[in-house]
């Protein structure tokens, strides 16, 4: 097997980081403009990041030549009629004036897609229906006649170009020197969109939100916590609650001691510290010997507990183990600080309830899975956040399906123990009303697992949410017991939600096409202008007039993890808290028209993100930089487990048939993530064993495996995998 010691990343993608935002005014040819590549390692501080450079753009050995004004029929979008190439009726209204000082209607081309017009000479016609992927793809396959390039999955573009429906763009590579330079760079991406292992084709544009980066994380209230932790003394209130029977069990060790990696407190280094559970017994178990109490009593013995395990290390700023650069908190932790909080809301908000974990969206199950993916970061569970399904690689290197893991069950069980516990919000345990609470908005909420840069939007004054000394930020991911080999599991930080090539992409139709090479051509070189260095930055900046230029017309820039990256225009951001509340990728899709496909860069959105929110993403991302928090590689490793799934594996149309019979596995399926579906390991969370021969954990693993065609599913899963690591090592 070949070693790839070097993770090759995306280009214009780094993690956000407190420390990189330095240093602006210099100057970058708009035209000569060359994109920065991903640096081989995880994100470091600007100090010590390498110098970057750009793969190369090779000269092309035939040009991809069209007539003038070429029409391109595009059914292309990202989920919504407002995410389209056009303006939606209700984003233009009677007509929208954006930074740019054109004003739009309904029905115009948006920024970004009347430059890639001009730009390439083309005309675009709009024929997007504004569904999701899968479902614009299934509008059109009938009628792919009538659209030149059509969004879908990548699995349906896959699957329907190896029936000749979509063009394979791999025999055009010689004619898209952008597109396949970026491939020859980033290899791991080259594995993840190949769908046929013999001929080396790829059916669809690949589509990334931003890659090898982390992507969502837990946030809390840290003011809720350093009111509760901090200070000297006992911690006192006039009034508090008891906390409930307890239901949940220690997961982390009663007895002896467990050593753990951190970053110093200033960021500067890792040290090691030690839970000294000789000295401080287990949190969890030393609540529940005491049974339901107060919760002034909950919050001493906490604190007492932080000093001893910890031999004093927090001093009197407990709320670092939380919160802090430096933080070690793991599950029984999380569980103790949850009573704590839920007891004393009185302290906290001022009033007699407060809600522990939440979701974003209680009646969406696109958001209510996130308490699945957070459950897998808190008992060190595989496969919970994979790029594909549930999939992930064992220790030995074979491919393993969390569905099939009787651990995966047992960690739902124990969310259910803290929901039992009334840790988990009310709205996340009892849907029957359909509505989802604000629980942020109206400070009556603690925690959730999700993404950095939207959440912690409510932290800037303009949304009227917290008050002065209140703020809600990302926090470390917790210390998990990983079996990543090592003897007896390694007590670590890890994440699963690492970012790579996304599930959607567009295809060109070979019916729409058909006989017709303007249509071939211009679609072809759309695809490769958006890797060039300039399409790059269109497909995520927008157009040059949404971006900061000096006078001779070269990009203002600011230092983004050591690599000079564009700065938006002011205007632009003022639009965008005016129009989008500060959301990055709604302002981007329903005004712009940029990040609908191809790269994202994280450079545009680490301008809008708050001052709290790069503050917890700083500390997660120096953490990451040094070490301390492990993550998927996307590369093929030396130990398999560290290997990220490809987002796409090339299963055959006869495999793919076969595999969408085992209908409780599919993307509809009993463990849909989709925004509508139902998913069993959230049902687990709210009621326990409640499906039907799904008794314990046991029993659960064995009826996906053995009556739902788990061990099919995953043999032919299996099969692929092999095909495409044989072809990766012929390479």
């Amino acid at each position: 097997m070949k070693n790839t010691s070097k993770i090759i990343a995306l280009l214009l993608v780094v993690a956000m980081m407190t420390t990189v935002m330095a240093g602006c005014g210099k100057k970058i040819d708009v035209d000569q403009y060359q994109a920065p590549a991903a640096t081989q390692a995880p994100a470091a501080p600007a100090a010590e990041a390498p110098a970057a450079e750009a793969p190369a753009e090779a000269a092309a050995p035939a040009e991809l030549s069209y007539a003038d004004g070429t029409v391109l029929r595009m059914a292309t979008g990202y989920n919504s009629t407002k995410t389209g190439l056009s303006m939606d009726a209700e984003v233009a209204g009677e007509g929208v004036t954006l930074a740019d000082g054109v004003t739009y209607h309904a029905g115009d081309l948006k920024p970004t897609w009347v430059e890639v017009e001009k730009q390439l000479n083309i005309k675009i016609e709009d024929k997007y229906q504004g569904n999701s992927a899968a479902n614009e793809f299934d509008y059109w396959k009938e009628r792919m006649g009538d659209v030149d390039l059509v969004s879908g999955t990548a699995a349906k573009l896959t699957e329907y170009g190896e029936q000749g429906v979509v063009v394979n763009i791999g025999d055009y590579l010689d004619q898209m020197p952008n597109f396949k330079a970026y491939l020859e760079a980033n290899p791991i991406v080259r594995l993840s969109i190949t769908g046929n292992t013999t001929t080396g084709a790829i059916y669809f544009s690949p589509y990334f939100d931003g890659v090898n980066d982390i992507e969502r994380m837990p946030l809390m209230r840290v003011d809720m916590v350093q009111k509760l932790l901090d200070g000297e003394g006992e911690f006192t209130a006039d009034k508090c609650n008891n906390t409930a029977a307890p239901v949940y069990e220690p997961y982390m060790p009663t007895s002896g001691k467990v050593e753990i990696d951190v970053v110093k407190l200033d960021g500067s280094a890792v040290e090691t510290i030690t839970k000294d559970y000789d000295a401080a017994g287990n949190i969890v178990a030393k609540m529940n010997e005491a049974g339901s109490i107060d919760g002034v009593t909950a919050v001493n013995m906490l604190r007492e507990y932080i000093d001893k395990a910890y031999n004093g290390y927090y001093g009197t700023e407990r709320s670092n183990l939380f919160v802090g650069q430096n933080a070690a908190w793991d599950a029984d932790e999380l569980v103790a600080l949850l009573r704590c909080v839920v007891a004393n809301p009185q302290t906290l908000n001022g009033t007699d309830t407060i809600q522990g974990i939440f979701s974003r969206e209680d009646d969406n199950n696109q958001r209510r899975v996130d308490m699945m993916r957070f459950a897998g970061h808190l008992f060190g569970i595989r496969g919970l956040e994979s790029r594909q399904d549930y999939l992930y690689f064992d220790v030995d290197g074979s491919l393993k399906d969390a569905r099939q893991n009787p651990e995966s069950y047992k960690a739902m069980e124990r969310m259910n123990a803290i929901a039992k516990e009334g840790l988990i919000s009310v709205n996340f345990m009892n849907t029957a009303d359909g509505k989802t609470k604000q629980y942020l908005e109206n400070d009556s909420g603690f925690m959730h697992y999700d993404y950095n840069q939207t959440q912690t939007l409510y932290n800037d004054p303009s949304q009227n949410v917290f008050d002065e000394g209140e703020k809600y930020m990302a926090v470390m991911v917790p210390v998990a017991c990983w079996q990543d080999g090592t003897e007896g599991g390694h007590y670590m930080r890890f994440t699963e939600s690492w970012r790579s090539v996304k599930t959607d992409g567009w295809g060109i139709s070979s019916a729409g096409v058909k006989g017709n090479d303007d249509k071939l051509h211009a679609a072809l070189k759309l695809i490769d202008f958006a890797y060039s260095p300039k399409g790059m930055i269109l497909m995520s900046y927008g157009p040059d007039a949404f971006i900061k230029t000096n006078a001779d017309g070269s990009y203002v820039t600011f230092l983004f993890n050591g690599t000079e990256m564009p700065e938006i225009a002011d205007a632009t951001r003022a639009e965008l808290w005016e129009k989008a509340s500060g959301n990055y990728t709604n302002y981007a899709r329903q005004y712009l028209g940029s990040t609908l496909s191809f790269a994202k860069s994280q450079a545009f959105e680490f301008q809008c993100t708050t001052d709290v929110g790069r503050e917890g993403a700083g500390y997660i991302s120096n953490a990451i930089a040094l070490g301390t928090i492990k993550h998927p590689e996307l590369a093929v490793t030396e130990n398999p487990w560290y290997m990220s799934v490809p987002t796409v594996l090339p299963t055959t149309k006869a495999e793919n048939d076969m595999i969408n019979t085992y209908t409780q596995l599919t993307a509809n399926g009993r463990y849909s993530q989709n925004k509508g579906g139902e998913n069993l390991f959230v049902n687990e969370i709210v009621a326990g064993y409640a499906e039907e021969g799904m008794g314990n954990a046991d029993a659960s693993a064995a009826k996906v495996a053995d009556e739902w065609g788990g061990k099919q599913y995953l043999a032919l899963k299996t099969d692929a995998w092999n095909r495409l690591l044989s072809y990766y090592n012929a390479k």
